[in-house]
């Protein structure tokens, strides 16, 4: 049965609350701010409750089940981080107010920035930036201040290897730099050749991701680092999938100069819905100084009866403030909480218990699905949703027959440099259980592309909305619950 729209189920009149009387001078509204079209429905508290719970009910969400979304880590994390985030001393104080009335939240800030230069080995930490991508272009920018501070005007390009994330080419353009890609070699890696032959005066830098995109760790990564070294290049490391090697290995002691981290991925929040998200930057001793400020840091240390005081800082090259304030600080909160509870072994654990559930989940699988690069894997791995004798079904359709399973679609067609890719991400906190139905579900789904590959071609068949129009939906939107006119249809 089709549920019936709000918009059909008020009457003139009817009201969800009924407001107090004013205690404040009535004033009518400038006309240029009133809209005589918005027919909003009149409906009582009750309806509007319901309807809002129907469509709720129709959102998939981690509550439900997994979300095996490949390079995204849409994990479960524990609703005390939430909590603490939400503390009024947290949550309700505010950017400007004078930093001695804000010291536990300069205190935690602090914390954090020491916390996150002991995971990855480096010299200092900035909070500043917003999401990864932005914590990428915080990266590039120091790395090409680094070398016009030495004079060293003549190094423009960026070296990034086709298995990187997709991000990077794009923050490499917008840093005003050129983008050589690299290939990779038939295990997955960057072709160590390729690279060496583009190490030349010219390099500002390598931008890596490791563990790749591929879901892979970089098996030549001390010659890859030995090789931009050698020429004068910097390592920047894409920290996106730093949550299958914390606690494991630090990217500062593998010889890398400045890496992101997503805080909200590998230290707490899902990020599905645009956010919150975080991408602090940590860097080498050689570009200390030209971090994003300011910085928190201890400006007197107390004594036996006082605690220290903090206060922010300015790195003598910085390159500037490249967000608002201090970042979201709510994001360092969480991350806070996160790091506290779980610790060193933790932490470490659940970066294991991560590579592990991957690993299971392929082991299961491999069978039935072609896996391009099949060795190891890291935190997820990307196979092929096509098979040569079931020529009709394609990776996508693999994707939209999960969702009638009960599970949200992997990552589709990324990275580009596997046919019809498939990238799977169970994460750590997902259960044996959780991760044999979802193996059983892959394997069904295989098996129904040879035996009956419409149930595929034509899925989703139990889902709120069948099969959509996405270049359709993506150029006409319709951006109300009306029923739907004529010309989108």
């Amino acid at each position: 049965m089709t549920e019936p729209l709000i918009y059909d189920l008020g009457a003139p009149g009817r009201v969800g609350v009924n407001l107090p009387k004013p205690d404040v001078p009535l004033t009518d509204l400038p006309a240029e701010l009133l809209r005589a079209d918005l027919d909003l429905p009149e409906v009582d508290q009750l309806t509007a409750v319901r309807h809002f719970t129907r469509l709720s009910k129709l959102n998939y969400s981690i509550d439900q089940n997994m979300y095996p979304l490949g390079s995204c880590t849409m994990k479960y994390n524990p609703r005390l981080n939430e909590d603490v985030a939400r503390l009024p001393g947290f949550a309700l104080s505010h950017p400007l107010q004078d930093p001695d009335t804000a010291q536990g939240n300069l205190a935690l800030m602090y914390q954090v920035q020491e916390w996150l230069k002991e995971i990855g080995g480096w010299a200092a930490v900035s909070l500043q930036p917003a999401a990864g991508a932005q914590g990428e272009l915080t990266g590039v920018l120091m790395m090409r201040a680094y070398h016009l501070a030495r004079n060293d005007t003549k190094r423009t390009k960026i070296l990034i290897p086709n298995s990187a994330h997709g991000t990077n080419p794009a923050t490499t353009s917008m840093a005003g730099l050129t983008v050589v890609e690299l290939p990779s070699d038939g295990h997955g890696n960057v072709d160590l050749a390729a690279l060496k032959a583009a190490c030349d005066d010219t390099v500002v830098g390598l931008m890596i991701t490791n563990p790749n995109t591929l879901g892979l760790f970089e098996e030549q990564i001390e010659e890859v680092v030995q090789a931009v070294r050698a020429c004068g290049g910097l390592i920047y490391g894409d920290g996106a999938n730093m949550n299958a090697m914390v606690g494991i290995v630090r990217p500062g002691d593998l010889g890398f100069d400045v890496m992101h981290y997503n805080l909200h991925k590998t230290f707490s929040t899902p990020h599905g819905g645009g956010g919150p998200g975080s991408g602090p930057v940590g860097v080498s001793a050689r570009l200390a100084d030209f971090l994003p400020a300011p910085l928190v840091a201890i400006l007197d240390e107390g004594g036996d009866e006082e605690p220290p005081r903090y206060g922010f800082v300015t790195p003598p090259k910085t390159i500037g403030r490249v967000k608002a304030f201090h970042g979201n600080y709510g994001m360092h909160v969480r991350t806070y909480a996160y790091i506290r509870v779980h610790g060193g072994s933790g932490l470490r654990g659940n970066s294991e218990n991560a590579v592990l559930n991957a690993n299971y989940i392929l082991a299961k699988v491999r069978h039935k699905y072609h896996i391009p690069y099949d060795r190891i894997c890291k935190h997820e791995f990307v196979a092929e949703g096509v098979w040569a004798d079931a020529p009709g079904v394609h990776a996508l359709d693999v994707s939209k027959r999960l969702m009638d399973y009960g599970y949200h679609p992997p990552t589709n067609y990324f990275p580009l440099i596997v046919h019809e890719a498939l990238m799977f991400e169970p994460t750590e906190t997902e259960n044996r259980e959780t991760l044999d139905a979802f193996a059983e579900v892959l394997i069904k789904i295989a098996d129904e592309a040879h035996t009956q590959p419409e149930l595929l071609t034509e899925a989703p068949h139990n889902a709120p909305v069948a099969r959509l129009d996405e270049v359709s939906a993506a150029k006409q939107l319709v951006l109300c619950c009306r029923p739907m006119p004529e010309w989108a249809k």
